[in-house]
């Protein structure tokens, strides 16, 4: 967190101690007042400094990728998550769809990367998504007022995550495959990119995807110009994934998949081997991977690269992780303070993903060295009369956190001059907005 001029890294501390001991009003001002720090010195730490948000999460991915947990059997889950944002002052806020609230509200929306090993997970990438009118001339003054730096050009969350990707698995982090849900999976261009990569994927897919059972014969006729038509003629009727679900040939196989709250997920899986088409006649071989909840009655379908000798088992597996991205997502937001931040500037989003996978990184640190340190004693499992006990929670460690490092208490003192500085703010505030209405 240094820069050329300065080291503001001493502010780093008592920001990452705020997110991680306060139980809510995670902002700037709550920390500062908290943690005993100039509250105009932090903003400006997490708003203005020009220290990159992405050192300290390489610095996490170098961690990680060295912790013998993540060495075999990690994978890699995509995912955006939105934020409600009131107007377009925020940078990135505009009326987009959000996934939280399923339906399209003002919002912030980020595409972040998780990754999980043996239900071990926490967001080890991220960027901010940014409209494309966010590009505009008629956009011009706010992309210049929350400092989005002038090289940074529109990019889909296909593209952003793709990226994020590519740059993940050159910092080494090792994982066996991604995961992803149907924005991305539906994308042939997307999946084609991993396959590019050499990368093993586990995309799902909408169930009204259609599909070949066999290599179907392309033909491109000749327009009325004498020129090749753009658009090939198909020789065999493709099926949807729905229905194949439901055909003859259609063999299932039961699968624990992993143990969970209420016992063990189990659901039924089946495979087969398709094909599918890219809107200028390329093909691709890829399987399709069904699997079919018990309780929930709900059926997902995923199309992969995996090899063709892959058992079954460890494509289930594979495709049921992005659970997991879920819990990151939540933990960042409940726990972490991630949609607490109440900043404008492109800088404090970037700084503040920086600062909540460092979070991430010590709770999840410190779960693996009480593993390592305190295995579970295999006793336990006959008292309690079960097979799996549980690991420690974010809310554990960060209870632990608390009574070991203590908030200050306030003396009657300390609370009437915080209650004077908060009418002093607000007073100061309704001025300078009376100002500004006044002004012609």
């Amino acid at each position: 967190m240094k820069t050329k001029t300065r080291d503001t890294s001493g502010y780093g501390l008592p920001y990452l101690s705020g997110l991680l001991r306060l139980e809510s009003k995670r902002n700037m001002a709550h920390i500062a007042r908290e943690t005993g720090v100039a509250e105009q010195n932090l903003q400006q730490f997490v708003s203005d400094s020009p220290w990159s948000g992405q050192n300290p999460v390489d610095q996490v991915q170098a961690e990680v990728r060295e912790r013998p947990e993540f060495q075999e059997g990690s994978m890699l889950l995509l995912d955006e998550s939105a934020e409600v944002k009131s107007g377009e002052t925020t940078a990135g806020g505009s009326r987009q769809h959000n996934g939280r609230l399923g339906k399209i509200e003002n919002s912030q929306v980020g595409v972040f990367l998780s990754l999980v090993n043996n239900g071990h997970h926490l967001w080890i990438d991220g960027d901010l998504f940014l409209p494309e009118r966010w590009f505009t001339l008629e956009y011009a003054a706010k992309r210049k007022r929350v400092g989005i730096p002038s090289e940074r050009t529109f990019a889909t969350k296909l593209v952003i995550g793709l990226r994020k990707i590519k740059q993940v698995r050159n910092n080494e982090v090792p994982f066996d495959a991604v995961d992803c849900d149907t924005l991305y999976g539906r994308s042939g261009w997307f999946r084609d990119q991993l396959a590019q990569e050499e990368i093993e994927y586990y995309a799902d897919v909408p169930a009204n995807t259609k599909v070949y059972r066999q290599r179907p014969q392309l033909h491109w006729p000749l327009t009325k110009r004498g020129t090749r038509a753009k658009k090939p003629e198909v020789s065999m009727t493709p099926i949807t994934v729905a229905d194949l679900a439901l055909h003859s040939t259609t063999v299932w196989q039961t699968i624990t998949v992993r143990p969970n709250e209420r016992g063990h997920l189990v659901a039924d899986f089946a495979r087969h081997q398709v094909w599918t088409i890219r809107p200028e006649g390329t093909l691709r071989a890829e399987w399709l991977i069904i699997r079919r909840d018990r309780n929930q009655k709900q059926t997902t379908y995923s199309l992969s690269n995996a090899p063709v000798n892959t058992p079954l088992e460890i494509m289930a597996q594979r495709k049921s992780q992005r659970y997991f991205i879920e819990r990151s997502n939540q933990d960042a937001k409940s726990e972490l303070g991630w949609d607490e931040c109440q900043a404008i500037k492109y800088r404090a989003w970037e700084h503040h993903l920086a600062f909540t996978i460092l979070a991430s990184w010590f709770i999840l640190e410190t779960k693996l060295d009480w593993l390592r340190d305190h295995p579970p004693q295999t006793e336990l499992l006959d008292t309690y009369q079960t097979d799996v006990l549980p690991n420690l929670s974010v809310a554990n460690v960060r209870t632990l956190l608390r009574a070991a490092m203590p908030l200050p208490q306030l003396s009657p003192l300390d609370a009437a001059q915080l209650v004077i500085k908060h009418l002093d703010n607000r007073t100061r505030s309704r001025k300078s907005r009376l100002k500004k209405a006044l002004d012609p």
